[in-house]
């Protein structure tokens, strides 16, 4: 396939072009209640070509399987030379020529889909039966295999493996007119051995419910809140990476004018990168799909602004080197400038009870249940958490919306754990409409001021 990808990007009348073939083979599993309710395999093989014109613009084409090659990109080429639009210079890069084969312990394309069968039915079976007041349940496995070839005019010519495994217990309690839900999940960039003996995260996710059931609703107002390392990753990506995508920086005025580098945004303590090169992480790769190495981007150094997420186009209009955050969805979509694995690196506030003892009244956040941004104001719920009374996580709360200003929430973090945890839970980043696996990670994070009330 490699040879042939080289061939088809020989001797054209165009600046630049670039193809990329993807194979991707995918079962899925779903338990509802006391039912297997979904049994999906699927296979899905094409790819995407673009050029560039001399001119400036892009061209670009879809297509399914891996015939006739040269064609796409010819196509692609007219299409660019259609267009009128401004120059584009893209970034300079050392073309790779690479093979990156995936290491599993276990292969999940080998296991029998009975025997995946029979291990969620057992996950199933004892988030059913561990309390009565659970009365259904959801249980849900999928995994992924994806194979891409990928060329360019540069001379690059990669070829790279990417699994993906995915499990995920929801747990629905009752308990007279109250109904609660728990939930828990488990994504990583590995093999089967990931699910298994995940009996302890299933009751995990029921015990959830079931404490909810007696959870309060917080109080509206201010508060000192502590994020949890799930939380804490969910304000770096959302709060700060998508304003660091560089696209956006770009296209939005206001932006530019904001995440100006050198810019002080918070304490010296503060510290956050986002890192594709970290193993087994679901926003982990080898290589982005402009073939350009994943690697470890400083966004912000003790709390100033120094950096930001490129493509190579981005870069070579910024002046500024790529970072290898071009990221496709899938053969059907051009990449964009995506994060990878971000998070806040740890600090010397010591563990979650050292943040919490000096706090009178406060919230300790857990979990994301979602969350949003415009521009510099952001809204985010936690599944879940705790009041702090006196020092001590106190009574359980449901799930709560946290609301401020960005760069204002920056500034008012005044403590950092030394713990650190990745979130390898189930979910996806939303752009354009387009889904994409990543990670967020983070230590415990005291924050002064944030608005709170009930979800």
């Amino acid at each position: 396939m490699q040879d042939r990808l080289c061939a088809a990007l020989r001797q054209l009348n165009t600046p630049y072009a670039e193809i990329r073939v993807e194979r991707c083979e995918s079962t899925r599993l779903v338990y509802r209640g006391d039912q297997l309710v979904t049994v999906d395999g699927s296979i899905d093989y094409g790819g995407f070509a673009r050029a560039l014109a001399a001119d400036g613009g892009w061209g670009a084409v879809t297509f399914t399987g891996d015939a006739d090659l040269r064609d796409h990109v010819c196509a692609a080429i007219r299409l660019a030379q259609v267009l009128e639009a401004d120059p584009i210079t893209l970034a300079a890069i050392a073309p790779i020529t690479d093979r990156v084969s995936a290491e599993l312990s276990i292969d999940f394309r080998a296991v029998p889909l009975r025997e995946k069968q029979t291990l969620m039915g057992g996950y199933n079976e004892l988030l059913l039966n561990l309390d009565p007041r659970i009365e259904s349940t959801y249980v849900t496995y999928a995994d992924t295999f994806s194979a891409t070839w990928y060329a360019n005019t540069d001379g690059a010519c990669i070829y790279q493996e990417r699994p993906l495994i995915d499990l995920q217990f929801a747990a629905i309690a009752r308990e007279g007119e109250r109904v609660q839900r728990g939930t828990k999940s488990l994504a990583l960039a590995c093999g089967y051995e990931a699910v298994l003996d995940r009996a302890e995260l299933a009751r995990a996710a029921a015990q959830l419910a079931v404490e909810q059931l007696s959870a309060q609703v917080v109080k509206a107002g201010r508060y000192t809140v502590v994020l949890d390392p799930i939380m804490a990753g969910l304000f770096t990506h959302e709060a700060f990476g998508h304003l660091s995508e560089a696209d956006f920086i770009a296209e939005n005025p206001e932006a530019r004018a904001m995440m100006t580098l050198g810019r002080q945004f918070g304490p010296r303590n503060l510290n956050i990168y986002d890192d594709g090169a970290v193993p087994h992480l679901r926003g982990s790769l080898a290589y982005d799909d402009e073939g350009v190495p994943a690697q470890k981007t400083w966004l912000m150094r003790e709390g100033v602004l120094v950096g930001r997420l490129h493509n190579r186009e981005t870069a070579g209009q910024m002046g500024e080197r790529p970072t290898g955050n071009a990221r496709a969805t899938s053969y059907r979509y051009a990449p964009q400038v995506r994060m990878t694995n971000t998070a806040i690196a740890p600090s010397d506030g010591g563990s979650v009870h050292d943040l919490i003892k000096d706090i009178k009244l406060g919230v300790y956040a857990c979990d994301w249940a979602g969350g949003e941004t415009l521009l510099k104001d952001f809204t985010f719920v936690a599944k879940h958490g705790y009041m702090i009374r006196h020092g001590a996580l106190a009574e359980p709360l449901r799930s709560m919306t946290l609301t401020g200003n960005v760069f204002e929430t920056l500034h008012n973090i005044d403590g950092i754990g030394s713990d650190f945890a990745w979130d390898d839970s189930s979910g996806d980043c939303g752009k354009g409409a387009e889904g994409l696996p990543v990670c967020d990670g983070g230590p415990h994070v005291r924050v002064r001021n944030v608005l709170v009330g009930g979800a």
